[in-house]
């Protein structure tokens, strides 16, 4: 009955959902408790009784450190709320809570800490342990730019992801020895222990069942958090590019009035318009915008991206590790919110793994069409990411010729390089048309235009960048790259895992331990890569979708997580018992992590932050249902970005098109020059969000066009 209660209040309480009666982030807690309550009901009678308290106290203890981030559907990262905030209102009785955890894990730890100090002493070096607790302290809160903030912040962020690891611990230290046995059988069989290294085996049907998962979950969410429509500019200016694509136009003709038209990233020339990003990903998702479902290419192409995630980790693992790592692939929120928006990282990770896996299949039978398929998948990155196709051909060029693995043969090596330049060649025609030198890309010429030459350039220098909120310093220097780097590692410890102990805990035990495999340094190699080729960019990427630019290493990230596991899991049985379940204390720890992600993060991400991400909300596609708008003129008053974007992607390619054509009301001279121009449609004038406080309003219409 009480977790029944605590639905209902979730559900029915009105400090639970906002003016428009929808859910915001607070709803998550109570929904948590409730089904915290529950799991320890089904368990208070039985021998699992003390491990299911703690497993409660874990589900509401994240819970609860979750409604302390500000976090909300805004361009910034996150952080805790500042302290004046935290001693006021409910947040008091958030921290009575966190105070209770304290005390109870506290008084449970007296008696366990000897014992687990001495093994930590025992299996670890003082220089282990020491950076093991500096990248999980470091990497629990990103910085501020108050010093102060960030001193009293960062401790505080360590001591929540430290509360709930021990919190974990108590759950796995309490299971009965019946149950861990129980549990070591019942992961065998699942996660198939057996099993040769480097012996693929064919296509998994447990890979093929967590691909269509995660097609399945990131559809949702595109619907239910994302609501089928763009929430970043950049978004907006992708779908635009696919519609005209899909159109069979390389370009648009020009907009009738340029500036009631104007978005961000799109140029604007006399007698044309286009968007100057770079083709790929536009083009694949054209296919989607043709048949009208641009919103599922990303979550089929994070089916795929999965499929081939098992297939790359168990060509060069065991089936025991590429199981576990898929299964955390499965419930990453990094890789699952990407896999719901219309960026372009999906793709790129796609045909990046795509590529690993060809170049491991034809070094494994030497047919060189494997090699080829590797060469095109790389050519693909690059027209959809320049610099990231740079790091692939890199990574996979040399791996290829026999650095960290068999060289493959020449005629392969020759088909991987063909394949790349064909593919990758088709960049220069498309240049050359849209810039007029094959060798300036549309988007450098699109920044030097419009924020001045250099600006978006890599390298350093005081000309870079565009004095962004979270540019950390005027142009790019080294102080940047180590400001970019924390907000990076910040950002992946979050949203890998979405663990209330911090991500990288598993991962950081795996770096620092000195028993790393060969296939160990080819994924860290991966990730060093990935980091340095982007330290030459002014740019973090920002806080959208996690760290966005460095999304090319989620994959030896959740592989290096699983060593971290398997590592630890190891030297657990080899030095607390001859038995050989104590082991899966750490693997039935993760797998806990993971469940309470699926409980927590999930929901409050998708809530609190991604639904109205921006203010950009789909609400006119609604209204021009509800109203009729037809052929007419629809004017937005508000600003640009969120109020006239948000409406203008339901623009068609033909601005003179018989259906409603969605025009930025910016002033009285661009409203008059518009009504000249459509001067046969009737007038609808709708205030955005940014004015209404909330959403569409229509205000006036339908009106003659000689009416203003």
């Amino acid at each position: 009955m009480g977790s029944i209660s605590f639905f209902a209040w979730a559900y029915y309480c009105p400090q639970f959902h906002d003016a428009k009666g929808g859910l915001n982030g607070e709803f998550c807690l109570p929904v948590s408790v409730g089904i915290a309550l529950i799991i320890r009901g089904c368990t208070i009678h039985r021998r699992l009784r003390k491990s299911s308290f703690w497993f409660a106290l874990s589900i509401i203890g994240q819970a609860v450190a979750l409604q302390l981030i500000n976090a909300g559907p805004y361009v910034r990262y996150q952080h805790y709320k500042p302290l004046h905030s935290l001693l006021t209102g409910t947040n008091l009785f958030l921290l009575f809570f966190l105070l209770t955890q304290t005390v109870l894990v506290v008084a449970s730890f007296r008696t366990l800490w000897p014992d687990i100090q001495t093994w930590l002493c025992r299996t670890f070096k003082f220089w282990q342990l020491l950076s093991i607790g500096l990248l999980f302290s470091l990497s629990s809160a990103t910085v501020s730019r108050e010093i102060f903030t960030y001193s009293l912040e960062l401790p505080f962020a360590t001591f929540i992801q430290l509360l709930n690891l021990a919190t974990v611990i108590l759950v796995v230290w309490n299971l009965p020895e019946e149950t861990l046995i129980a549990l070591k059988q019942v992961l065998d069989k699942i996660l198939k222990r057996s099993g040769r290294k480097n012996d693929y085996d064919g296509i998994d049907p447990f890979a093929i069942v967590a691909s269509v998962g995660v097609t399945l979950l990131a559809a949702v969410l595109s619907i239910i958090s994302y609501e089928r429509h763009p929430h970043i500019p950049d978004e907006v200016g992708y779908l635009y590019h696919a519609k005209y694509f899909a159109a069979g136009m390389l370009t648009m003709p020009a907009a009738p009035v340029p500036e009631a038209f104007n978005i961000d990233l799109m140029t604007y020339e006399d007698n044309r318009w286009y968007s100057p990003v770079s083709p790929g990903w536009p083009a694949i998702l054209a296919i989607g915008m043709f048949f009208g479902v641009p919103w599922m290419v990303n979550p089929v192409l994070g089916g795929f991206s999965t499929l081939l995630a098992y297939i790359f980790i168990r060509t060069i693992y065991d089936r025991y590790t590429a199981r576990i790592a898929t299964l955390l692939l499965c419930i990453s929120p990094w890789f699952i919110f990407m896999a719901t928006n219309f960026m372009t990282h999906t793709l790129t990770l796609l045909c990046t793994l795509i590529s690993a896996v060809a170049v491991v299949w034809s070094r494994k039978t030497g047919k060189v069409s494997w090699a080829w398929i590797g060469g095109l998948s790389v050519g693909m990155v690059s027209l959809t990411r320049p610099l990231e196709g740079v790091i692939v051909a890199g990574l996979l060029g040399l791996w290829a010729i026999g650095l960290g693995g068999q060289r493959l043969r020449l005629s392969a090596i020759a088909g991987f390089v063909f394949g790349a330049i064909i593919l990758g060649s088709l960049a220069l025609p498309y240049n050359k048309f849209l810039t007029g030198n094959p060798l300036k890309f549309p988007i450098m010429a699109y920044f030097d235009k419009y924020y001045g030459h250099m600006t978006n350039a890599l390298g350093f220098g005081p000309e870079r960048g565009f004095e962004w909120p979270h540019d950390p310093y005027p142009g790019h220097g080294f102080m940047d790259v180590l400001v970019n780097s924390n907000l990076n590692i910040f950002s992946i410890n979050i949203e890998l895992l979405g663990w209330s102990t911090g991500s990288l805990i598993f991962f950081a035990v795996m770096l620092f331990s000195r028993v790393k495999q060969r296939n160990d340094y080819l994924m860290l190699s991966a990730i060093f890569t990935v980091i340095a080729a982007h330290a030459f960019y002014w740019f973090s990427g920002g806080p959208d979708f996690g760290a966005r630019y460095w999304y090319l290493a989620i994959v030896p990230c959740i592989a290096l997580t699983v060593r971290g596991i398997q590592v630890l899991a190891g030297r657990l049985e080899s030095d607390l018992s001859p038995v050989t379940h104590q082991g899966n204390r750490v693997i039935c720890g993760g797998f806990l992590l993971c469940f309470i992600t699926l409980i927590n993060f999930f929901p409050w991400r998708a809530i609190d932050k991604y639904h109205l991400y921006r203010g950009m909300r789909p609400d006119i596609r609604h209204l021009a249902k509800e109203n009729n708008f037809g052929k007419s003129l629809v004017l937005i008053r508000g600003n640009r970005e969120p109020d006239y974007v948000s409406a203008a992607i339901y623009n068609p390619v033909d601005l003179h098109t018989d259906v409603p054509i969605y025009a930025w009301d910016k002033n009285e001279d661009i409203r008059n020059r518009l009504q000249k121009e459509y001067s046969g449609r009737s007038i609808w004038i709708v205030e955005g969000p940014s004015i209404t406080g909330g959403g569409y309003n229509v205000v006036e219409g339908p009106m003659p066009s000689t009416k203003r």
